[in-house]
């Protein structure tokens, strides 16, 4: 299988303090790929490391092949949540997803139909709500990031606690669409969670990263969860 995504090394350091030490990840095309772990961990860290948010103080992460801090060739096929940060808040979500659609090119129609096919997941024809996005529940600001995510149709979906502030329906709905994206679309998507029931409903492998290290690699099985639970009860949180 080709490799996606390829993490060599990558160390980065705050206060002299280092949060995240990892000597190697290979994340295969089409893979979904679960990362779980405790406040402080180095989660949401390694995501902003993958999408070039940050700079590490040492390794680097490759892009089928590039590296992402030395060429942008892979925000093309890159789509990403991670928090409100990635929202134009003053924006109605109208205005929000053609915004976004313009910039990956799509005419007005390809955004309504777009958008319409999400009329479930968000409860409504979300284009017809007429508050700024920083008015909106962090629910629906959650629903609106993911769902810009995947309008360009993704190669690669980073997604960082796409869970929570979702209610229960809103949660399968995500569930049940992720996995049509992975299992259709082929689409590489790398999820971080502190549920892990919906991390391993979701991801066909699951690391797990201890005070910025990985200390499992686990392939998803019947057994999974429960190994999970075995570690998190020992270590707490």
């Amino acid at each position: 299988m080709e490799t996606m995504i390829q993490v060599e090394n990558l160390k980065k350091i705050y206060g002299g303090r280092t949060v995240l030490n990892v000597p190697g990840i290979s994340v295969e095309k089409g893979e979904s790929f679960g990362l779980v772990g405790n406040n402080g961990a180095g989660k949401t860290t390694l995501f902003r490391l993958i999408l070039d948010l940050i700079r590490a103080d040492g390794g680097r992460v490759l892009s089928l092949g590039e590296d992402v801090s030395k060429t942008e060739d892979w925000k093309s096929y890159t789509g990403s949540y991670l928090d409100e940060g990635f929202l134009i808040d003053y924006l109605t979500p109208r205005e929000y997803f053609l915004f976004v659609g313009k910039l990956n090119g799509m005419s007005r129609g390809d955004v309504e139909q777009f958008t319409g096919s999400l009329k479930a997941f968000f409860g409504t024809d979300i284009l017809l709500e007429k508050k700024y996005i920083r008015d909106m529940s962090k629910g629906t600001q959650k629903k609106m990031g993911i769902a810009a995510a995947l309008m360009i149709e993704p190669e690669v979906l980073v997604l960082d606690e796409p869970f929570s502030n979702l209610d229960p329906t809103s949660q399968f709905q995500l569930k049940e669409l992720l996995k049509e994206w992975q299992q259709k679309k082929k689409v590489t998507m790398l999820i971080s969670s502190h549920d892990l029931n919906h991390v391993t409903e979701v991801c066909e492998r699951i690391v797990v990263l201890h005070e910025g290290e990985i200390v499992h690699d686990l392939e998803t099985n019947e057994n999974t969860l429960k190994e999970l639970e075995a570690f998190f009860a020992v270590k707490g949180d």
